[in-house]
């Protein structure tokens, strides 16, 4: 740990100057087979609650609905930028703020999955999780991966036709309405509304390499002071994250010690 620590150490020195930014899935709570199953650890949300007192700002950046995000981890005190960035949920709001790049698209992915032969999807294991804006179909678990992922090829070639956005993600497809949101846009509006100088981002995924590059972009056009990337490891996990990286724990279980050391 003692070069991530001192990777972080700006951070922890002047923590009402800076931010923490992190994914859930994959990096708060373990990945699990059904996603509604995945849970953030008693003693990650306690963490996690301690940073809430002493950092500027704590958030969740995450490809969950915003308010689904917020009942996972289990703290009202953490902003949650949900939908990859389309919803904004503030500390102790009631309900989050829907991004205006959405116009009216909001309902376009919804319609668009509707219309496929789920009876079928479902006999090769796909299943439908509704996020609103963004539709996600899963195959985790599926009776062969590689046929359902074939499959999802297929959908996400289709959805493209019809001007929707396919994105693909740890044994899931996105159906996204719009492409101009994505984790960096939910990290570059987070770090410039609070006015940190100093950020870290954490993730897991493909997706939040984008955030990867927005706190990059940040630091060089000296918007940031210091930007901080953690990539948690993983056997799914894309190989260009953690080359990214400033540093690369071994899981929730290690990020959650790292969070124990700011």
């Amino acid at each position: 740990m003692n070069d991530t620590d001192a990777i972080i150490e700006p951070l922890r020195a002047e923590p009402s100057r800076s931010a923490i930014l992190c994914d859930v899935d994959g990096t708060l709570a373990p990945i699990v087979e059904d996603p509604d199953a995945a849970a953030v650890p008693a003693q990650t949300r306690a963490v996690l609650g301690e940073l809430a007192g002493r950092y500027l700002l704590v958030a969740c950046i995450t490809g969950r609905r915003a308010s689904a995000a917020r009942r996972m981890v289990g703290l009202d005190q953490l902003t949650y930028a949900g939908n990859h960035g389309l919803e904004l949920l503030g500390p102790g709001e009631a309900s989050p703020h829907l991004d205006p790049a959405l116009g009216h698209r909001g309902a376009a992915a919804a319609g668009f999955v509707g219309r496929l032969d789920w009876r079928r999807l479902a006999s090769l294991g796909l299943r439908l999780e509704d996020k609103g804006p963004i539709q996600a179909i899963h195959w985790r678990g599926a009776p062969d991966e590689a046929v359902a992922e074939q499959r999802a090829q297929g959908i996400a070639s289709l959805a493209s036709t019809e001007g929707l956005v396919p994105h693909f993600g740890r044994r899931v497809l996105e159906v996204r309405p719009v492409a101009e949101v994505h984790k960096g846009v939910a990290a570059r509006r987070l770090v410039e509304a609070s006015g940190v100088d100093r950020a870290m981002f954490a993730g897991d995924d493909q997706t939040d390499r984008d955030a990867f590059t927005a706190l990059r972009a940040l630091e060089r056009d000296g918007s940031l002071e210091r930007a901080v990337c953690i990539a948690i490891a993983s056997a799914e996990g894309p190989e260009e994250l953690q080359r990214e990286a400033d540093a690369v724990v071994s899981g929730p279980t290690g990020f959650r010690e790292l969070l124990r050391s700011l």
